[in-house]
């Protein structure tokens, strides 16, 4: 448990900040800090180092060895932007996740409020984890791309060469396949379908609590949609063609160095040899020929009446309108739109039913709402509607 306030420990990296850096150094070069490496920098930064560190839970130890414990690392990698490529295998995981809690939420709609709220919180936040491992592999990998083409390491073309196919193998492609929103099994094909799904329940759903979290997840999937967007369009538009063109440049400079080297090992092309071609093709006559001869043919033309039959219905607001107010009060509006319709036409579409809702706007009107939770189901050609049932008087005109 710590025992120290927040404010002190942020204190303490600020004042120490330079002893968290070598600790975050040295794990990250060798996975762990040794106690000899532990030992000599408490022993630089002061004697009373040691105590502090564990106090405030910054390392634990293994062994006889220590590490920083995840959540000061995590924060070191953010503030100096020294983040490690990880596999895609490590972050397609969460599709797994993010399934599994999915098909949770869609089982359990009937189930416990605070249950299901609680699952769409942890489906919103394994969203959030995954996008940020994404951009930070990405910003990583972008980073290790550039480098390589400067060569600032001045490597050799060879080690070039496989560094960039190396890049491009287990990278790269892995995690273009992981951004692909038209690939079936991609993390952000799924992304699209629990987007898809929370656009409806958050208009739909009955508890109103439940209808803003929904509401929330559709808004941070958008904003995720346009993320990963935009971290694919680096993968395929900057890393892709950058570590191809290194591995292109490469491979064609090798060569022509190895071939300096023994220039008689292989017999060569005639580079200069000198060679007498036509502009044009030998039978182009005959092609041009064909080709004005096809506008000599006059085919006949036919027009024909298109009289396809198509509903012309307009919506008569006006007609509908007097209707209303001639039998106000109506105790249930939606099921009055219905019976309307259903003299003129054999089928309700739902085109038509949702015009003649449009009458609810009317300024001479008043809405009163259901104190119980009244609701009317309304069948159309290709829906069933599930409204509340709205009464519908007069409103009332204040002199």
């Amino acid at each position: 448990m710590i025992k120290a306030e927040p404010r002190t420990i942020l204190t303490f990296l600020y004042n120490y900040f330079e002893v968290v850096r070598d600790l975050f150094e040295f794990q990250t070069h060798d996975g762990i800090i040794t106690r000899e490496d532990f030992d000599h920098i408490c022993q630089k930064h002061g004697p009373n180092i040691k105590n502090r560190l564990r106090e405030y839970r910054i390392i634990r130890p293994v062994g006889s060895d220590y590490e920083m414990r995840d959540v000061y690392f995590k924060m070191m990698e953010f503030l100096l932007l020294e983040f490690k490529p990880l596999l895609p295998e490590t972050i397609e995981k969460y599709k797994g996740a993010i399934t599994e809690l999915f098909l949770k939420i869609r089982k359990g709609e009937a189930a416990d409020r605070d249950i299901l709220q609680e699952r769409i919180k942890n489906l919103s936040r394994q969203v959030r984890e995954f996008v940020d491992l994404v951009e930070r592999n990405a910003f990583r990998l972008l980073n290790e791309t550039r480098d390589l083409k400067s060569n600032i390491d001045r490597i050799e073309y060879k080690d070039k060469v496989h560094k960039a196919s190396f890049w491009i193998e287990y990278y790269i492609l892995p995690l273009n396949k992981i951004l692909d929103v038209n690939h079936s099994e991609s993390v952000t094909n799924k992304l699209v379908e629990v987007s898809e799904y929370a656009n409806r329940r958050r208009l739909d759903f009955a508890d109103e609590s439940v209808r803003l979290e929904f509401e929330k997840l559709y808004i941070q999937l958008i904003q995720t949609n346009t993320d990963l967007l935009r971290q694919s369009k680096i993968l395929t538009n900057e890393l892709l063609p950058l570590l191809e063109r290194i591995r292109t440049e490469s491979l064609i400079l090798t060569g022509w160095i190895e071939f300096l080297r023994n220039p008689y090992k292989v017999e060569t092309p005639p580079l200069l040899k000198g060679s007498r071609t036509m502009v044009y093709a030998k039978d182009m006559l005959y092609k041009v020929r064909e080709f004005f001869e096809q506008f000599q043919q006059n085919e006949a033309i036919v027009f024909e009446d298109d009289t396809a039959d198509f509903d012309k219905w307009i919506f008569d607001r006006d007609l509908f309108k007097s209707r209303l107010q001639e039998q106000l009060p109506v105790n249930d509006f939606f099921n009055w739109c219905v019976k309307m319709l259903a003299k003129d036409f054999k089928e309700i579409e739902t085109e038509k039913f949702f015009a003649m809702t449009g009458l609810l706007f009317d300024e001479d009107l008043s809405i009163e709402f259901p104190k119980k939770n009244e609701r009317t189901t309304i069948m159309t050609t290709m829906s069933k509607i599930s409204v509340p049932k709205l009464k519908v008087e007069p409103a009332l005109k204040i002199r």
